[in-house]
């Protein structure tokens, strides 16, 4: 199912709305579609990430890290 909508845009977005379309080959609705999608789906990811933040434990997470061994990582792994 789809929906429409009536948006007003600056004339200097529209523009290069508009260009970013043809440049990509799409519709203007397709891009601002999935202009839409990103962000919401960034947006979304930061509420995930910040709930998964609140359920954290400190301690829960030092008790896993003092199981990993004390080794120096292999020459392909290091920074």
């Amino acid at each position: 199912m789809m929906s429409t909508i009536s948006l007003r845009l600056p004339e200097s977005l529209h523009k290069t709305a508009r260009k970013l379309a043809e440049q990509e080959n799409i519709s203007i609705n397709q891009l601002i579609t999935l202009a839409l999608a990103e962000k919401i789906a960034a947006l979304m990811t930061e509420d995930y990430l910040s709930e998964r933040a609140e359920r954290g434990d400190r301690a829960k997470f030092e008790a896993a890290m003092a199981k990993v061994a004390d080794v120096e990582p292999d020459e392909a792994d290091r920074l």
